[in-house]
This record gives structure tokens, sequence and C-alpha cells, in this order.
């Protein structure tokens, strides 16, 4: 148990630095600059460290420290839990800003700023943690350090169907995302984490539930295995379409690229009645006549005499 300790005081470390690093790039960054940049780069290297620690407690944890698979979903769901209650609206995860691109709810240059940070978030996060698996405190960062340089990759399927687990698990998170986007965040983000957490486990045999293209090429895109191209297929080609798919299921259109609804007819605003309502009864007289119509017989007579004499 000394090596899960040794994660978990990790995992707290993690948690308090970025935080920190939260705290001194909001006071001292502009609105704009902080929400784009530090926001995004703080939260990815957040997701990144966490990540890839918990790689270890799931690679090594159950044969050298004795892990069973319940302590391991069980610690991955209060990780991304605690990572939805802190992050501060960050997305870290280039999927989610460019469905706020194609949501017309970002810019292109601000969109283009966001994943760059992400990109410089979690390398800063593999070494850092690198870093701190060198101090080997424990037998499962002993382990970790001899490995590191020649991991295995992270698909364990053909490429084909890795891209389709990719893709299934990014539409799925995302259709999650767009449904409870306007909940509030204690009901959305315990959600969020147990949707990731089934995720993993029925899709991270096949290829480890990334559905995060920044977070798996900091991963295991520099593992043997596979080339350049296969895990772009896998982990960039499938998890944007996966978001995409989302997209066009939930609204009917892509508001960024179109506005005519692809998928749904639009019903007018306005009911037209069913059938024609009875017209009201007018009166055809003219005022002329009404009046005369009202006037004594005998004066009626007497007048047409007098005119015609």
């Amino acid at each position: 148990m000394a090596g899960l300790n040794v994660s978990l005081s990790f995992f707290f470390a993690t948690f308090a630095l970025c935080q920190g690093a939260r705290k001194v790039s909001k006071a001292l960054l502009p609105g704009g600059v902080y929400a784009s940049f530090a926001r995004e780069a703080v939260g990815a290297a957040q997701l990144g460290a966490c990540c890839l620690e918990m790689r270890v407690l799931v690679e090594l944890g159950p044969w050298a420290g004795g892990f069973g698979p319940d302590l391991l979903l069980t610690l991955l769901f209060l990780i991304v839990l605690a990572h939805g209650a802190t992050c501060d609206g960050a997305a870290a995860n280039p999927t989610v800003s460019l469905q706020e691109l194609l949501l017309a709810e970002a810019s292109l240059p601000c969109t283009l700023l966001t994943l760059v940070a992400q990109g410089l978030g979690v390398q800063a996060a593999r070494t850092l943690t690198r870093l701190y698996w060198a101090w080997e405190l424990s037998d499962l960062h002993v382990l970790q350090s001899l490995m590191d340089a020649h991991c295995s990759s992270a698909l364990h399927t053909s490429v084909p169907h890795g891209t389709l687990v990719e893709g299934a698990c990014a539409f799925f998170f995302h259709l999650t995302l767009l449904r409870f986007r306007n909940s509030l965040p204690i009901y959305r983000v315990p959600l969020v984490a147990l949707l990731v957490t089934i995720m993993a486990y029925t899709a991270g045999p096949f290829t480890s539930a990334f559905f995060n293209p920044a977070l798996a090429t900091s991963v295991t895109f520099h593992c043997s295995g596979h080339t350049l191209l296969e895990y772009m297929q896998v982990y960039w080609l499938g998890p944007l379409t996966g978001m995409v798919l989302a997209v066009l299921l939930y609204h009917g259109r892509l508001p960024r690229l179109f506005q005519r609804n692809l998928l749904y007819s639009q019903r007018n605003k306005y009911r037209t009645p069913r059938g024609k309502l009875a017209p009201e009864p007018r009166d055809t007289q003219t005022p002329a006549e009404g009046c005369r119509s009202r006037e004594p017989a005998w004066r009626r007579v007497g007048r047409q005499l007098l005119g015609s004499g």
C-alpha cells in the first residue's frame, strides 16, 4: 500500500499546485488571457498529470501492488470528480474547444489559442511527472522509470476498431455535455465523472478510453507499436468525428456552418386554425336607410305627395 499512498500524495499535490496557479494567474492576467490560455493550460496540466499517474496504477498496480479493479475505478471516479470541481470551467480537451467553435460560442483565434494552451499544458505535465517518477519514492515509480523509455502503446486492438471505440466514447461524452450544460455543477460534475468511469471500464482495455486528443498525444504517441498516422486516426479522427455527430444529432445542424436545420423539420411558431370561424352578423342596411325605417308611415306619404305636387 506504500505505492498507493505515494500516488495519493501526488494527486493531492497536483490539485493543490494547480489551484494555486489558477489563483495567481487570475490575479495577474487579464480576464480574456486567463480564460483562453492560462486556465486551459493549468487544467490540461492537472488532467495530464493525474492521467499519467493513474496509468501507473492501472498497468503496474494489479501485479505489483495488488490493486483490484474496484479500487482503481473508484479512484478514477474521485479524480475526475475533483478535476471537474476545480478546473474553473476549463475544457482541457481539444474536442470540447472545437465543439464551442462549431456552436459559434468561440471565435477562431480564441479557439486556436486554447488548443495551444492545452498542448503546452499536457506536455508540461508529462515533463514534471517524469521528474517526480525519477525520485523513485515507491516501487511502482521505480518500475515505471525503467519502463518509461520503452513504453507500450495504449492501443490494444485494430486501428478501425480503435477509431470506432474512441469515436463512440466521444459521442456519448459530448452528447452528455450538450444535454446537461445548463444544469447545476453539483449534478453535472458527478454525472460526467460517472460516465467517464463507465467508459474507462468498457473501452479501456481497447484504447485506454482517452477521447481527448491532447491527452492521448502526450501519453501514447511516443510509444512504439503503431505509426503516427495510425495514432492520429484513432485518437484524433475518432473523437473529432464523435463530437461532430453529437452536435449534429443534438442541434440538427452545425451552427457555425449551417443556418438551416439538417435533420429535424422546423414547426411554425404560430398555428393556423383548423376551421373557419363563423362570420359575425353585419347590418346590411345603410345608416340612412336605418333612420328612414323608423320614420312614421303617414309623414313619409305626405312628403311624397308634396313632392309630386
